[in-house]
């Protein structure tokens, strides 16, 4: 017997855009009034053969989807991800039946529920307490189910003291803890996540992962979008992949997402023209020597600061932040300058030993005045580079890869115990 709960099969979904049409030259009115009457009449041709109605000169499709087929099984905890606009709510949309396909078909077996828009259906008038009520029943939660869980809810919310307050006067940090509490506690065979977990303080976020978490080894099936390729890696173990409507890979999360990362277009490796906030000093540009742009694994790493500055600068630090495939920082390589001269320099900051793992990364940029702070500049991703697999004998390293974060030898020694 077939356990597959969710069937995708070349599923598409068709939308109709207008755009306005801008020629900058100097328009009459005869030609105003003429454009409004060609309009009415494409209003009206369009109405009367059922077609939606476009504002605008010029009509569009855009294809939201685009022949997209896979299948889960029942249990399993699936990650979407994809550049924005790739296709991913429009998927969970359709497979919640928000909106319908304008091809193929979604076969579904089991109740599903989706958290898509954590707080849609809350009321603000009504209180917290009566909100959960709404917005469980909304959910597709029974008045039986809401009572057993209203505590839990209420406890994960850590909305006590106010649950008698309606919601309109809530934080929009309490209004969306609650939302998601509700949400996060349904008991649904298929459960539709999308980019819920970035919701309320660091605190909550890092406890809205880890019911997630929970939820995924309660043996539910899960599809889960976010842009958080951490949370993917750890609450996954399948990923798919969309690109402009497609599906382009349905693999493991971590092979999946290094093949994401890989397709996302470089950053330039000769950066130029950062401004900082002291006017006299600049940095012209930051690079990494152009003929070994793809390095062997532990082989020295070389990162060039072309610098210029009106004055001499005093204690200058430069901290260089290096970011790996899911965005986790794993390493900052940090030098001091007791005195950096007047005039234009090159700064090499030089890792002779790094044991970075096979993998793409990126690097952050910050610089400081003196070791107590005082950051004058910081740029994300100035550049990107990758270790590749040359010179490495051991599959340890090549199969486990952005999980090893920094692979660090070690010594050790053995005491026989008598």
């Amino acid at each position: 017997m077939s356990d597959i709960v969710i069937r995708a099969e070349n599923l598409g979904k068709k939308y109709t855009i207008g755009h306005q049409a801008e020629n900058g030259r100097y328009v009459a009115l005869r030609d105003v009034l003429m454009q409004t009457a060609r309009n009415l009449w494409h209003k009206t041709k369009d109405l009367a053969r059922g077609k939606p109605i476009i504002i605008g000169d010029e009509m569009e499709e855009v294809l939201a989807l685009n022949d997209v087929n896979f299948e889960v099984q029942r249990g399993e905890v699936v990650g979407i991800i994809g550049r924005n606009g790739a296709g991913n709510s429009t998927l969970l949309k359709v497979l919640s039946r928000i909106t319908e396909p304008s091809a193929g078909r979604v076969t579904i077996k089991g109740r599903i529920a989706s958290l898509l828009e954590v707080g849609t259906g809350f009321h603000p008038e009504l209180t917290g307490r009566e909100n959960i009520y709404l917005n469980g029943a909304i959910l597709g939660m029974t008045r039986q189910e809401i009572k057993r869980k209203f505590d839990e809810i209420v406890a994960f919310a850590e909305v006590e003291k106010f649950l008698d307050t309606p919601v309109k006067r809530y934080s929009s940090g309490m209004y969306v803890r609650l939302a998601f509490a509700v949400a996060a506690h349904l008991e649904p065979e298929i459960l539709l996540v999308d980019e819920v977990l970035s919701v309320g303080d660091a605190a909550f976020q890092k406890k809205s992962l880890s019911k997630m978490g929970d939820v995924a080894r309660e043996g539910r099936t899960v599809l889960f979008v976010s842009h958080n390729m951490g949370a993917i890696q750890s609450l996954t173990k399948r990923c798919l992949v969309l690109n402009n409507g497609g599906l382009i890979i349905d693999n493991t999360s971590s092979n999946a997402i290094e093949a994401y990362m890989k397709s996302i277009p470089s950053v330039s490796n000769d950066s130029r023209n950062f401004k900082t906030e002291i006017s006299d000093f600049y940095i012209k540009s930051i690079k990494i020597d152009k003929e070994q742009l793809e390095y062997g694994f532990n082989k020295p790493l070389k990162f060039d600061l072309y610098l210029s500055s009106e004055r001499d600068i005093e204690g200058l630090m430069i901290g260089l932040q290096i970011i790996n495939s899911i965005g986790a920082r794993i390493m900052t390589p940090r030098i001091v300058i007791p005195r950096l001269g007047s005039g234009d320099s090159i700064v090499s900051v030089i890792l002779k030993n790094h044991y970075l793992p096979p993998g793409y990364y990126a690097v952050n940029l910050g610089m400081s005045l003196s070791e107590a702070g005082n950051g004058f500049f910081y740029k994300t991703s100035v550049l990107s580079f990758e270790i590749s697999e040359i010179g490495i004998e051991d599959p340890f390293l090549t199969s486990r890869r952005d999980k090893l974060g920094v692979c660090l030898p070690a010594k050790y020694n053995i005491r026989n115990i008598k």
